[in-house]
């Protein structure tokens, strides 16, 4: 390609390219150095053909082409995808996109379909920042959609003779409306171009909805739930401190204390600027000392150790992604999940800082692990029986081959965050229907309450103590209070915002 050519693709990026009959979709343009084209399909009901070269949608900035139409609102948009040709790189890809503008480094969210049949939510959360994605166990050829309900985004993916799949690790990126809606090709590679037939697109927006979060307190003896605090955002996973005075609960990447008191309002903790706080977190049993998962650098979760008042922040476990889950009872500990080479496992790590070390070995997903008070063991749940539930495993490790892991529950539903009381009598814990995958927010949830096991394992049964729409933000971290007569939990409902 000659430079001439190259400085004209540069020019015309972003830049609104003649319209033709697009179906749902108003004009079309290059977004970063690209050339491409899109244009109607006769004889169909809308499908489109759409062309493109490009380096690649991902890394800080997209080079693609892309047919599109402003909307505002919650936005539904799905489709089916054929491409033309064999294709050269196995990486190219045809996305279903919500972008805040064209610019090569906007925010955005996008379901892609690749060559190869990968198929994963794609996301950039900030200006310029780095691409990250969650991954559909399902491939192609599927029909792909792509939701955004208030500034949170989720895919769905069908295929002939196969469950539908919505993988879990919604992404959270804040658009301001109207954002831009389409269909996007790139060939990853910048000196060829790639097509497809886009059919069956459906597109679908309406007045964004926000969340309502109502902070709560269930009384073991009372059996009753009283509201301690509510807001029109997402509030999430409280923990109860040492001294019962207050809770601790994350909203917006920033920590606060809670008093557990009707009509509470809450106060910023200090935390370091260089951490974006998430629903994992906790406080020892000394109240001085908290860990937070969070973005440190905008990489992805990491724990950090900070002073009860936020300062003095420290990375301890660098691993991404690494989120906290729980204090051992003596201070020294802190256990964490982590996903390393494609598989989450536990690890732990001294308070101080070192080396992680493995808890657990097995292939399936191991998540929420929770000291018992006496510290000899670590409770979690596990997806080596077929799908979450809970088990325990010492708090040294399940052994070399997981020989020492124990399945503390069977259950049809998918059971997530088994925290145990201070007490040691009972442990509460969060059910998903059966067949959900991984622990999505707004869903109809059930919180579970079982008496403790004993070292020696006995058949306990769950009993459901509160029903309620949550899951993810909802108990993701222990929230008993010191005196095992409470624990705090969050409950969301869906709110109409016309006025957003």
């Amino acid at each position: 390609m000659s430079k001439p050519t190259l400085f004209l693709i540069a020019a015309l990026a972003g830049a609104q390219l003649p319209a033709q009959n697009l179906g749902v979709f108003t004009n079309h343009s290059n977004v970063g150095v690209v050339e491409g084209s899109a244009e109607a399909v006769p004889g169909t009901a809308g499908a489109i053909k759409i062309s493109g070269s490009g380096a690649n949608i991902w890394g800080n900035a997209d080079a693609f082409h892309f047919a599109w139409k402003q909307v505002s609102g919650d936005i539904a948009i799905s489709a089916d995808n054929a491409f033309i040709g064999a294709g050269k790189n196995a990486h190219r890809k045809v996305v279903l996109m919500v972008r805040q503008s064209l610019e090569p480094g906007s925010p955005y969210a996008d379901v892609a379909i690749h060559g190869d049949g990968l198929i994963s939510l794609q996301y950039r959360s900030q200006p310029d920042q780095i691409t990250r994605e969650t991954r559909s166990i399902l491939t192609g050829p599927a029909s792909i959609r792509l939701e955004r309900h208030g500034d949170q985004f989720n895919i769905v993916v069908t295929k002939p003779g196969a469950d539908p799949d919505e993988p879990p690790n919604l992404s959270t990126v804040v658009m301001k409306d109207p954002v831009y809606v389409g269909v996007g090709i790139s060939s990853h590679d910048a000196a060829v171009t790639e097509s497809s037939i886009v059919s069956n697109i459906k597109l679908d927006a309406t007045p964004r909805s926000k969340i309502r979060s109502k902070v709560s307190i269930y009384d073991m003896s009372t059996k009753k739930v009283e509201v301690v605090f509510t807001a029109d955002r997402v509030w999430e996973a409280p923990n109860w401190s040492p001294d019962g005075q207050f809770l601790m609960v994350n909203s917006g990447g920033d920590l606060y204390r809670l008093p557990p008191t009707p009509d509470a309002q809450p106060v910023k903790i200090a935390l370091s600027e260089k951490v974006s706080a998430n629903n994992d977190h906790g406080i020892t049993k000394d109240g001085k000392t908290i860990a937070i998962s969070g973005r440190g650098q905008g990489i992805g979760s990491q724990v950090f150790i900070a002073n009860m008042d936020g300062s003095k922040a420290r990375l301890v476990a660098n691993g991404v992604p690494s989120y906290f889950h729980g204090f051992s009872p003596d201070g020294k500990w802190f256990a964490y999940t982590g996903e390393r080479a494609g598989n989450f496992d536990l690890y732990r790590m001294e308070v101080e800082g070192g080396l992680e070390e493995r808890l657990t070995m097995h292939k399936e997903l191991d998540d929420g692990p929770d000291y018992s008070p006496d510290g000899k063991w670590i409770y979690m749940n596990s997806e080596r029986s077929g799908h979450n539930q809970v088990w325990r495993i010492p708090a040294d490790g399940a052994g070399d081959k997981d020989e020492f892991a124990q399945h503390v529950v069977q259950s049809e539903t998918s059971d997530w965050f088994p925290h145990p009381s201070p007490n040691g009598k009972s442990i509460v814990f969060i059910s998903f229907p059966k067949g959900t995958r991984g622990h999505p927010p707004n869903r109809q949830v059930q919180l579970k309450l079982m008496s403790m096991p004993g070292d020696k394992l006995k058949k306990v049964e769950p009993v459901s103590i509160v029903s309620l729409f949550g899951g993810q933000g909802t108990i993701n971290v222990n929230s008993w209070s010191p005196d095992s007569k409470r624990f705090a939990f969050v409950s969301y409902e869906r709110v109409a915002d016309l006025d957003r």
